[in-house]
């Protein structure tokens, strides 16, 4: 590999994401860390993106509704995590950015460190969203990565205080933001009044408090019969996001008596273009509030459900947002809090555009290392003999990270057995696929009657 330095060669990147949402952020991420330098002339970037193979693994719908995140389709594709560890041996990339969950994370850290390549790539990882749930858990399975973006402050601080809690080197750690924050900033249109409910795919989860959403949702827009209002779905019956979504909102508004009003319409698509026409974002507590607090559009939080840290909605405390559908009914729009907006990064005030000098900095300095320190997690077989294990077996390694017996498979050369074989093995995927996302939520709930 030629010098990390060297700026006559591209710096090469992958990403590696597990779902829609994890796509969208890694990708961006990628980009916002490598948009240019500290001085001099620009390095050319080449990056490319590996789908982890699972029951999130994202749709070329669901790809195309992420948006323009700046890596060509044919520089994307889907892979094992076995086959993704050979890739980064083979490939010698630069950088790698893990979009996953933090159990597929803590996989892949041992699994790179198990093969100790000559010139290991700077790996960068963190969060999609709102962290509000498994905080140690989620962040202890992240530890061993050269760089944990945070994105906020007040997530900085949380995540330094559970690493140097359990004695954890946290000088991984760094303040960036979310990188899909953007858009024009919120202006009112003489005529248009319109309401958009951001759906979650696990959030709430009961048929009755989805099915409760759903009923004031119906009865907002007919108690506004000139206000457009808008579901925001997250995905197609069938497909699955970050989140498992087992009781989908489509299935519950063909249920709705008469059918919905006229000025209620179930919408895809990508979020920034929604919010371009919102004049209320209403929420429990999806990340989509802080894409539209960061333009300055009235945003909401419900607390109709209770503020619960199941909902996530708890995360808000202090916010100014929080409210209900009845005083949405009556004309309520919430005021932000200025500085809950500055701790959350999402402040619209010029400081979004330096957000990421830091993370910059600390890969561009990683990279000038030349020779990386091996890859060191929190967890090893010595201090989670317990737990580790069983999450790098979901990943077909062994205790030591290197593939269990029978996961390393020769790559077909071509041919007709070549061919036959990859037919079968995607025939395979479907089969699993339909199995996780179709067949296993109906088998749940009919356990549940």
């Amino acid at each position: 590999m030629a010098p990390r330095t060297d700026k006559t060669t591209a710096l090469r990147v992958a990403v590696l994401a597990d779902s829609d949402t994890r796509w969208k952020w890694g990708a961006l991420t990628a980009r916002r860390l490598t948009a240019g330098d500290r001085g001099g002339p620009a390095q050319r970037v080449e990056i490319s993106g590996l789908l982890l193979r699972g029951r999130s693994t994202p749709t070329p719908r669901q790809l195309a509704e992420a948006g323009d995140v700046g890596i060509a389709s044919d520089r994307v594709r889907e892979v094992t995590a076995v086959e993704f560890l050979h890739e980064v041996r083979d490939e010698g990339y630069d950088v790698l950015v893990l979009a996953l969950v933090g159990g597929a994370v803590q996989a892949m850290l041992h699994g790179l460190a198990a093969l100790g390549p000559a010139a290991r790539p700077v790996v960068v990882t963190g969060y999609v969203g709102v962290v509000y749930e498994k905080l140690a858990d989620g962040l202890l399975l992240r530890h061993g990565a050269d760089v944990v973006l945070a994105n906020s402050r007040h997530d900085a601080e949380r995540f330094r205080t559970v690493y140097e809690g359990v004695g954890a080197d946290a000088s991984a750690v760094t303040e960036a933001a979310l990188p899909f924050l953007g858009g024009e900033p919120y202006r009112p249109k003489e005529g248009r009044d319109t309401v958009v409910f951001a759906a979650q795919p696990s959030v709430p989860a009961s048929r009755a408090e989805r099915t409760y959403l759903l009923r004031r949702l119906v009865e907002h827009a007919r108690l506004h019969p000139d206000r457009e209002v808008l579901l925001k779905l997250r995905s197609k019956p069938g497909e699955h996001t970050t989140h498992i979504e087992e009781i989908p909102y489509q299935r519950l508004a063909e249920r709705i008596p008469g059918g919905p009003p006229p000025n209620l319409r179930l919408v895809y698509g990508h979020m920034g273009e929604v919010l371009d026409g919102a004049d209320l974002l209403v929420t429990v507590s999806s990340t989509a509030a802080l894409e539209s607090l960061h333009r300055r559009i009235p945003t909401a939080v419900l607390t109709d459900l209770g503020v619960r840290e199941a909902l996530g909605n708890h995360h808000f405390i202090g916010s100014g947002l929080l409210t209900s559908w009845d005083h949405l009914d009556g004309g309520h729009r919430p005021e932000p809090d200025a500085g809950w907006l500055a701790r959350q990064g999402v402040a619209a005030d010029g400081t979004y555009a330096t957000a990421y000098d830091a993370a910059r900095a600390r890969v561009e300095d990683l990279l000038a290392v030349g020779r990386l320190p091996a890859i060191a997690p929190y967890y090893t077989p010595a201090t989670a003999p317990g737990y580790l294990p069983g999450i790098l077996a979901r990943h077909h390694l062994g205790p030591d990270g290197r593939p269990l017996p029978g996961t390393q498979r020769p790559r077909e050369t071509g041919g007709l057995r070549g061919a036959v074989r990859e037919a079968v093995r995607e025939a395979a995927r479907g089969a699993y696929r339909q199995g996780v996302q179709r067949v296993a939520p109906v088998i749940r709930r009919m356990g549940e009657l």
